[in-house]
């Protein structure tokens, strides 16, 4: 069985200030770094194979932490980037109400595009990791794209709101890709003492 454990980055500045980031490369903050850490010492007694990462720095920063404690190769694909929402970046969220209120964001990264691309990342690491255990760390409509597709709607995308460092595991078992859970910030709030 394959299994996949899907981590959203930690926070960024731009996330604490509810801009929309999309591409833009915004690095962690000091709380995302924290997350990160939290994540790692989460992770650090469990098996996995290989530690799969978004190109931007807010993942890549997450993935690195994350690894201190597993030592696992780190691999970038661009298939897990964050949507490019186009004209919006960097904007707050009354501020791209009042400019686009039907959220349709000029030049934005088409959803059909989005969907193709992060279904066929996931088919190419099925197929390379096939059985093995797999971290992906992404972003929030990356992951959202993944759950809405694997629960046909009933979650992801439009539905769910995905916390910072939050941990989701979809499984491929009987042909087709199962969510275990989503969401998960349990280990966020837990002390490390």
């Amino acid at each position: 069985m394959t299994t996949i454990c899907l981590i959203r980055h930690g926070e960024t500045d731009w996330n604490a200030e509810g801009r929309i980031q999309g591409r833009t490369d915004v690095p962690l903050n000091q709380n995302g770094l924290n997350q990160a850490k939290k994540c790692r010492d989460f992770l650090k007694n469990s098996e996995w194979d290989v530690i799969i990462t978004s190109p931007l720095k807010r993942a890549q920063q997450t993935a690195e932490i994350i690894n201190e404690a597993l030592n696992l190769p780190i691999i970038i694909m661009d298939d897990f980037i964050e949507r490019s929402y186009g004209d919006a970046e960097g904007m707050l969220l009354e501020v791209r109400r009042k400019f686009y209120p039907d959220g349709s964001y000029p030049n934005q990264e088409e959803r059909e595009t989005l969907n193709n691309r992060v279904i066929a990342g996931v088919e190419r690491i099925k197929q390379k990791y096939d059985g093995t255990k797999v971290i992906i760390v992404a972003h929030g409509a990356v992951i959202n794209t993944l759950l809405a597709t694997f629960s046909n709607g009933e979650i992801g995308s439009g539905k769910t709101r995905l916390g910072n460092a939050c941990i989701s595991h979809i499984h491929f078992q009987n042909g087709i890709w199962v969510i275990k859970d989503y969401n998960q910030i349990n280990h966020l709030t837990k002390s490390n003492i």
